[in-house]
């Protein structure tokens, strides 16, 4: 299993999603929410968690790299959004036979095969 790291506040700052992933899955355990996580209802709930994401940016327009002009409230807002929709992307993959750190790279190698970078 991957190992996490923490900064000097004790903060994690590098996990892996074989981490979470076991989080996640002793978590719906300890609650007996196995039942309920069908790949259709995570779907569902992820989309509803996409939904709430996009309604922060939904009236701003466009918005500067780094976000410098939005307060530490809203960007903390953002963070547990953004954490919602990957926490449910993991148990999804997950609940459907999918390790989702594979499937990225080979997306990520696919990807660059199909969309090569320009030579300069």
């Amino acid at each position: 299993m991957g190992e996490e790291k923490e900064n000097a506040e004790g903060r994690v700052v590098d996990i892996s999603l074989k981490d979470l992933s076991k989080r996640l899955e002793e978590f719906a355990r300890a609650r007996d929410w196995e039942k309920y996580h069908s790949p259709r209802n995570l779907l569902l709930a992820m989309v509803g968690e996409v939904g709430e994401l996009s309604e922060i940016f939904q009236w701003r327009g466009e918005v500067d790299k780094g976000l410098p002009n939005w307060q530490q409230s809203d960007k903390e807002h953002l963070g547990e959004e953004l954490s919602d929709v990957l926490l449910y992307l993991i148990r999804l993959s997950d609940i459907c036979g999918i390790d989702l750190g594979d499937a990225a790279t080979k997306k990520l190698v696919k990807n660059a095969i199909k969309y090569p970078a320009k030579v300069l």
